[in-house]
């Protein structure tokens, strides 16, 4: 996969970047999907993709939270009105849908990936995260991403 990353820009007015995620936006909080901002879209662009992962969780490929499939070019924002307009893909339990951050206790702070990607062709059926890159990674027009970070005491 090239390194894509021109005008595309992800991000939230629920979580700033490199910020500590508020209890909303985890499992053992409310676990609400944050609002989520895309601006910069390529015009070359086809659709849009969104990946919520967690590299440092002790798994192989880390662990992802959400994935979020089938989003218009034209779609400057994503929050609970216009959510099901979208395909929610597996998580990393195999679940379509958001499973905020939870890292295991005492494992230090987890840094969250909110990745979006801009296809030049449609993603046509919810994958996971290592599907949707293996498949769809020759398709990516360009990516960014916004991180922030989380830690579970007690």
């Amino acid at each position: 996969m090239p390194l894509n990353i021109r005008n595309l820009t992800i991000s939230s007015p629920d979580i700033a970047a490199h910020s500590t995620i508020a209890s909303t936006y985890v499992q053992d909080g409310d676990n609400h999907i944050p609002t989520i901002d895309i601006s910069g879209v390529p015009s070359d662009a086809v659709e849009l993709a969104i990946i919520l992962h967690d590299p440092d969780a002790p798994l192989p490929h880390g662990f992802t939270h959400w994935t979020l499939y089938n989003i218009p070019t034209s779609t400057t924002r994503i929050d609970s009105t216009n959510l099901a307009s979208f395909t929610t893909g597996p998580n990393g339990i195999g679940s379509p849908a958001y499973s905020g951050p939870k890292p295991p206790p005492g494992h230090g702070q987890h840094h969250y990936y909110f990745w979006v990607y801009a296809l030049d062709t449609p993603v046509t059926k919810a994958l996971s995260r290592e599907e949707f890159l293996s498949t769809y990674a020759d398709h990516i027009v360009e990516q960014n991403r916004f991180v922030a970070h989380f830690e579970t005491t007690g």
